[in-house]
């Protein structure tokens, strides 16, 4: 097998251990070398870069993910690599329903940053982000008018929080806010690690005429240790096919509005 072929094996066999890994809870070294025909010390590699990258937790013969009931605050340079395709595809699909004209808020977080690379150039909007990160992505957008709010930085998300960020927020309306999320219980609601951070969003959410939720299919069946809304609040969410029919219904009969992206 050349070096490109290997490589490419390589990424395919780790992202559907992340993927098992995702569905199970956990997974075995024993297990996984039997269904990719490689050695146990291939999988013990993979599994340790994981925990590298802070993907998992190894234990005993195996792995496991972190537990759901209380999210880990990840650095944003670990959450780029989770679910990146599915990432990328969701932020095209909500850039693309951004009008000419519109004011809207792009949270802080990987998939939010996936709706800022995808903004058409042409159209002239108001954007309103409290994540350093998008508003330098869209610094040289001549046509995208750029509003920061005050407040504490938060290193981990690149973002600001806290009451002088949420003080700021309150003397806007705006069309849209595109909400990305570490938790969502389908029958609660949605989470998020950091409690200043999910308080901001609340105040996003009421002075937004249209609520719309960006989250990959990992994020479901996960609360975490901040409440930001009930399903009550979300008029649309933007996810991939791997969602489960289950959570699909369960926002069907909300009257959410569902975009497979």
């Amino acid at each position: 097998m050349d070096k490109d072929r290997t490589r490419r094996y390589t990424v395919e066999r780790r992202k559907e251990i992340l993927n098992i890994l995702n569905e199970k809870g956990k997974v075995f070294v024993h297990e996984l070398s039997e269904q990719f025909d490689v050695s146990e010390v291939t999988i013990r590699n993979d599994l340790d870069l994981f925990e590298s990258k802070k993907l998992l937790l190894r234990s005993r013969g195996g792995a496991m993910k972190y537990e759901n009931s209380v999210g880990i605050d990840h650095q944003i340079s670990d959450k780029d690599k989770i679910y990146y395709a599915e990432k990328i595809k969701i932020g095209k699909m909500a850039a693309s329903l951004v009008k000419e004209g519109e004011t809207i808020i792009i949270d802080s977080g990987t998939t939010t940053m996936e709706i800022a690379k995808n903004l058409d150039p042409n159209i002239t909007i108001n954007v309103i982000t409290n994540a350093f990160n998008i508003a330098n992505q869209l610094i040289n957008a001549q046509n995208i008018n750029i509003i920061v709010p005050g407040g504490t930085l938060r290193k981990n998300s690149h973002s600001l929080v806290g009451p002088l960020a949420e003080k700021s927020l309150k003397h806007f309306y705006v069309d849209k806010v595109f909400i990305g999320v570490d938790g969502f219980d389908t029958t609660q609601g949605i989470f998020t690690p950091n409690i200043e951070e999910a308080s901001l969003n609340q105040v996003m959410i009421d002075i937004s005429k249209e609520v719309i939720l960006v989250a990959d299919s990992s994020k479901f069946k996960r609360r975490s240790l901040a409440f930001i809304c009930p399903l009550s609040k979300i008029n649309m969410v933007i996810t991939d096919e791997n969602i489960s029919k289950e959570d699909l219904k369960k926002l069907q009969d909300a009257n959410i509005k569902v975009i497979i992206a």
